[in-house]
């Protein structure tokens, strides 16, 4: 499989690993990086949010990016996927130091930063993010697959791919 030439893309997984489901972007990415190689897609996981990760998407054209996600209505193990602008619907989008990633997006722009022109999040429906444990819960565990082939599909349909 081909990319356009000089189309970076960034696959990011979000979480924190000793928070139960809250870990599920980072073992996603971790998965994805064992099934995919290309040179013009990089793999990160981290533990970041709001206008910490303005750094790191820098410099891209695409962003992917996976992280739990908890709605009123929400079944736990469901992959959504999502556009940036979809966040201002969600329950849960501000991170803990109050500034959300679509405040931190519209700041890195106004700031004249080279952020990804397209944004792409795949959102796994999360149980439970505040118990401590190195393990997902069954149903987001469960997940894992699902939402890695859900990526893989979108980096496959890469202009040029």
């Amino acid at each position: 499989m081909g990319r356009a030439k000089g189309l970076k893309t960034l696959v990011l997984g979000l979480g924190n690993p000793i928070l139960s489901d809250d870990s599920i972007g980072i073992r996603v990415a971790r998965a994805i990086r064992q099934r995919f190689d290309e040179k013009e897609v990089t793999v990160l996981e981290a533990s970041l949010a709001g206008l910490d990760l303005l750094d790191l998407i820098a410099g891209y054209d695409k962003l992917i990016l996976i992280d739990t996600i908890q709605t009123v209505d929400g079944h736990a193990g469901k992959v959504y996927r999502l556009e940036a602008s979809d966040l201002d619907a969600t329950l849960h989008t501000s991170s803990p130091h109050g500034i959300n990633f679509t405040t931190a997006l519209e700041l890195g722009k106004r700031l004249g930063m080279a952020l990804p022109y397209e944004i792409v999040i795949f959102a796994i429906e999360a149980r439970d993010v505040v118990t401590f444990s190195e393990e997902c819960t069954p149903e987001v565990e469960g997940a894992i697959p699902v939402a890695v082939d859900m990526v893989i599909q979108e980096l496959n349909s890469i202009p040029g791919s």
